[in-house]
């Protein structure tokens, strides 16, 4: 288990915003958080701006409608990156459970929350991560990072050990989401007419972590960045909106576009790991978190499924051909996770710098 010691390398240590915000009632916001350079906040009803497409899992299973669905499935991840999955068959009753566990996770006693700190050196628990310097400007927010599965990569001293019932609710909802991302990974498989198991043997045992944020409020929101703007290191990217407040937004056509979340829906959006796989046909898009309120907090919940930790991959071979040669190198996916973290969130540049 030694080599799994930290599977995501290292960030360094922060404060906790949660409390900044808690212990401050006239509070400035510090110089640290202060993004004076930053694209403008825009809201969803400031603008009549597109909204991602919504995909239905039931129609792509469907026998009736899945010659349609798997044309909008494709399009949505080759020209969008993003989409809204309803019907995703997860029952509403785990989704509401795990909204309300982890609110009250966030609302525990700072006392309490020290215990799943991050340590020095790693970047599971509560924290930040890509912070690698002292100087660099922080993000507006908490996270608490996990990895899920395999259970055999878990840290002793954090799923095993969160209260009840949360970690049940949390084992449960870990595994659903793990056949969630295998189901939609299959559709796209199908959708890209790639060999059977090309794409989703890859992920048989695969790397799922969780991220949970909190954003809380600001006194000055437009001053300050909730997540800098990046693509997501995974192959999927499947996020709960858990509190009402907007924040997140996807780069379009050079433009924010805020992405104003469904009732009873995921936002899934492809990682760079699927950009690679599928050598460039689907495309993991820049997003960010902006902060709109000056008084009341947002969460999320993004569980992330990725390639076997000890795997390698590159181009799937059937996509790699004379009108479309290799644009990607092949790399271990332990290696590709290490050089990540290494590094501050800089939209695009770390897939870019493993084009051909």
């Amino acid at each position: 288990m030694e080599e799994n010691k930290s599977i995501y390398g290292s960030s360094l240590l922060v404060p906790s915003v949660q409390e900044l915000v808690k212990k401050e009632a006239n509070l400035t916001v510090p110089s640290r958080y202060v993004r004076a350079n930053q694209d403008p906040i825009l809201f969803s009803s400031q603008l009549c701006s597109p909204q991602i497409p919504v995909i239905d899992l039931q129609k792509l299973i469907s026998v009736e409608s899945a010659a349609s669905e798997f044309e909008n499935l494709h399009s949505a991840c080759k020209d969008w990156g993003f989409f809204q999955l309803v019907n995703h068959e997860v029952s509403s009753s785990l989704v509401e459970k795990i909204k309300t566990d982890i609110q009250e996770f966030f609302n525990l006693p700072m006392e309490e929350k020290k215990k799943f700190w991050q340590n020095s050196g790693e970047v599971e628990g509560f924290g930040q991560a890509f912070v690698v310097s002292e100087q660099q400007k922080l993000d507006w927010n908490d996270i608490f990072l996990m990895t899920t599965l395999p259970v055999h990569m878990r840290k002793p001293h954090l799923f095993p050990k969160l209260p009840s019932p949360f970690r049940e609710t949390l084992e449960t909802y870990s595994l659903e989401l793990k056949n969630l991302a295998m189901r939609i990974l299959e559709q796209m498989e199908k959708a890209l007419k790639v060999k059977a198991k090309e794409v989703t043997e890859l992920f048989e045992g695969g790397l799922q972590a969780m991220r949970m944020n909190y954003y809380p409020p600001c006194p000055e929101p437009e001053q300050v960045i909730g997540l800098a703007p990046h693509s997501d290191a995974a192959g999927l990217t499947i996020l709960l909106q858990v509190s009402e407040v907007e924040g997140l937004q996807i780069k379009k056509d050079g433009m924010w576009a805020p992405v104003k979340p469904l009732p009873n829906a995921f936002i899934v959006n492809i990682g760079d790991f699927l950009e690679i796989i599928t050598n460039g046909e689907y495309r993991s898009i820049e997003h960010r978190v902006t902060i709109n309120s000056s008084d009341k907090e947002r969460l999320s919940i993004a569980t992330f499924y990725s390639p076997r930790f000890d795997g390698e991959m590159g181009p799937a071979y059937s996509l790699v051909n004379d009108q479309s040669p290799q644009k990607y190198r092949r790399i271990g996916v332990q290696e590709f996770y290490r050089d990540f973290f290494k590094r501050e969130l800089d939209g695009k540049s770390f897939i870019d710098s493993m084009r051909l």
